[in-house]
């Protein structure tokens, strides 16, 4: 997402720093998290409002039994992450006032689960790292409390009220639009960027991809979705057309004959 520049040291900054502090450490995107693994071995994920959860967190591999003590202890900072906390694995909230010395040690401990002992001894026991300058913009959090994003919700909402049965919802912390029970229309970040993603059909991806505005649609492009980058600007003639367009594809009957004859009108 493009936003205004803004100085300060921010939580992210001090997460690379405590990573750069581990020998072979390597950084890389999974499922739009960032993931860090040392030797082809995962041993944490950082993650913002993961799936909208709202969470500034780490997820670290964690010893037996510890996920449960330190979730008993402090559960308004240590939480069972989704997905590897089946695992044992230990979320720790990184906005919540627990010290950064604390983090530097719960790092490591992770670290030194995975990583070869001989790495594991290249590591300072104490080291420490400068705690952030500024707290995070509430839109550095929640990309769809920014402005572009507001302003683009409430437009949307407005262009799907018009059509029988619809309504807003959410999924992984995406809003989306459903005609009945189907969706229709969703708005997401997965590329950084704000995005609509529509059902045109197979035929028209094509076409439409000719525009660099539009992309096939990461997981469900091969059912026909596209996505539409409406970051800086948008054509609101367009993009009622193909809500108008993936809306007839999923509705029921009896909402296309509504439809029809309000037009008729």
């Amino acid at each position: 997402m493009t936003v205004a520049a803004t100085k300060g040291r921010t939580i992210t900054d001090v997460v690379h720093d405590i990573m750069a502090k581990l020998p072979e450490a390597e950084e890389f995107i999974s499922h739009g998290a960032q993931t860090f693994r040392v030797r082809g071995k995962v041993f944490a994920f950082y993650t913002i409002n993961h799936h909208g959860d709202g969470r500034v967190a780490l997820n670290l591999v964690a010893p037996p039994g510890a996920q449960a003590a330190f979730v008993k202890m402090r559960p308004k900072v240590y939480f069972v992450p989704a997905y590897v906390g089946s695992r044992g694995w230990l979320g720790v909230k990184l906005d919540k006032g627990l010290a950064w010395s604390e983090v530097c040690e719960q790092v490591r401990e992770a670290y030194a689960k995975i990583a070869p002992e001989a790495l594991v001894r290249g590591v300072d026991a104490k080291f420490s790292v400068r705690p952030p300058s500024r707290k995070f913009r509430a839109d550095e959090i929640d990309h769809f409390a920014g402005k572009t994003a507001r302003a683009v919700l409430k437009k949307m909402d407005w262009i799907c009220s018009r059509l029988p049965e619809t309504e807003r919802s959410s999924k992984f912390g995406c809003p989306m639009w459903k005609a009945g029970a189907k969706t229709f229309v969703c708005a997401h970040y997965y590329s950084g960027r704000l995005k609509l993603q529509v059902w045109v059909g197979a035929a028209r991806q094509k076409l439409l991809s000719r525009d660099k505005r539009f992309q096939v649609s990461q997981y469900t492009g091969h059912n026909g979705w596209i996505d539409l980058d409406v970051e800086r600007e948008q054509d609101w003639d367009e993009i009622e057309r193909l809500v108008l367009e993936s809306y007839r594809h999923f509705a029921l009957k009896r909402m296309l004959k509504v439809l029809d004859e309000r037009h008729m009108q």
